[in-house]
């Protein structure tokens, strides 16, 4: 059985920056949480940030790519530069879907983590660019498919092709 990692915000854990879940109702989670397929991971918390924390963004003019690199920053709204436990838990959730052989991830869109068609600019008023968290970044240069919580359909037929390929 091919297992997808979750947001766990996603899942209603109340783990985001603000200390809520964004819990979602949807036939296919619902399908996969019965089936027993969804391993939940959130890498801000893995990485070490507290519940709530302030939020955070890529700097401005950076993405998630650089930060990986090196070559940039996350920063929370306070000024604090929170790169290292970003990519610390980028990292933990890479080496979850490796142990697990998860070729599927379903992550929150928008995060400075697990965006993955969307961040915010890095200025804090709300201002979104496309672009993607440091979580989604990793996971996919690893290879795995990222899709957002707006894509269970999308998610389902990657699964669907997967296990009809014979590589779950």
């Amino acid at each position: 059985m091919q297992y997808v990692l979750v947001s766990s915000c996603l899942l209603g854990n109340p783990v985001r920056y603000d200390g809520r879940g964004v819990p979602v109702d949807h036939p296919v989670l619902a399908r996969w949480r019965a089936e027993g397929r969804v391993v939940s991971v959130c890498p801000e918390v893995a990485g070490g940030m507290p519940i709530p924390r302030p939020p955070a963004e890529i700097e401005p003019g950076a993405d998630a790519a650089a930060v990986l690199a090196g070559r940039a920053r996350v920063v929370a709204v306070n000024g604090e530069d929170v790169t290292a436990p970003f990519v610390q838990g980028a990292g933990m959730a890479l080496d979850a879907a490796r142990r697990q052989g998860i070729r599927i991830a379903v992550l929150k869109q928008g995060s400075p983590s697990c965006g993955s068609a969307y961040v915010y600019d890095g200025r804090f008023q709300g201002q979104r660019q496309p672009g993607q968290g440091v979580t989604a970044a990793l996971l996919r240069d690893a290879g795995l498919q990222v899709f957002s919580e707006q894509q269970w359909d999308e998610a389902q037929a990657c699964l669907l092709a997967l296990e009809g390929a014979g590589t779950a």
